[in-house]
């Protein structure tokens, strides 16, 4: 912590008020954070940095939507983030930092072009129920598929935002349910990647020391956050969030 210069201090308690803000307010504006972070420390070691910051946003969201999360969609993606988080955890394993920074970049990318592709498409991904009211085999695979996709990502980059976003909006969520299954289901998927993470060197005394900072931050950030959530023009917000992550990821791409 004592190399960072002034300007990264700032710009990483920026990132980390925009992390709360986004976990009480527009899911998955995060990936500007984790650009931020990704851009200001070595990307590999970011990810680490940037964990327990999400896990207390991820703590924020589930006291304030706690009552709205759909349980059933959690238990049926679980198993297959469980899967993602592993293959995540071996390609930690042996990827260098270019090749972490280069990840997520591609990741960001990719999460941005998934993001907006159904839109202008008009394709709206409906989950379909079968006759004993649970999604269809379509709908299985499509959730196992956002499943290990959302646990790669997530594990990688911690960019498991937008997967998530993408699939409960496609799944038809109203705005409280999907901010309620979505902190709940990263709350979980968070604390358990946090021993894979120590066990890779990710989290250690010194990232700590950098997180006890920056967490004073996050907590202001959630605040703003429920108190803006029915105020936001999601179309803008979304369009700007859009464009910094395709910033932010050419840029870890070019560097």
């Amino acid at each position: 912590m004592d190399t960072l210069t002034l300007w990264q201090l700032a710009a990483l308690a920026a990132a980390s008020t925009l992390v709360g803000f986004s976990k009480t307010a527009v899911s998955g504006a995060n990936t500007i954070s984790l650009a931020v972070f990704a851009a200001v420390l070595p990307a590999r070691e970011s990810t680490g940095v940037l964990l327990p910051i999400l896990i207390a946003g991820d703590a924020l969201a589930v006291f304030t939507y706690r009552r709205h999360a759909h349980w059933p969609t959690l238990l049926r993606l679980f198993p297959a983030v469980a899967v993602g988080v592993v293959m995540g955890t071996v390609f930690m394993m042996w990827a260098g930092d270019d090749a972490v920074g280069t990840s997520i970049g591609a990741i960001l990318l990719f999460m941005a072009g998934v993001t907006v592709w159904p839109r202008r498409t008009g394709a709206d991904g409906k989950v379909a129920p079968d006759e004993s009211g649970g999604p269809s085999g379509a709908g299985r695979l499509k959730a196992r598929s956002y499943g290990v996709l959302g646990g790669f990502t997530t594990m990688v980059a911690n960019a498991g935002g937008p997967v998530m976003s993408l699939y409960l909006l496609s799944a038809g969520f109203r705005k409280l349910g999907f901010l309620g299954t979505s902190a709940w289901f990263f709350l979980i998927v968070n604390t358990s990647k946090v021993p894979f993470s120590v066990g890779l060197g990710l989290i250690d005394a010194q990232s700590l020391l950098l997180d006890a900072v920056m967490l004073l931050f996050v907590v202001p950030g959630a605040y703003i956050g429920r108190k803006c959530v029915d105020r936001i023009n999601e179309k803008l917000f979304e369009r700007l969030v859009l464009g910094a992550t395709v910033l932010g990821g050419l840029q870890l791409l070019l560097r």
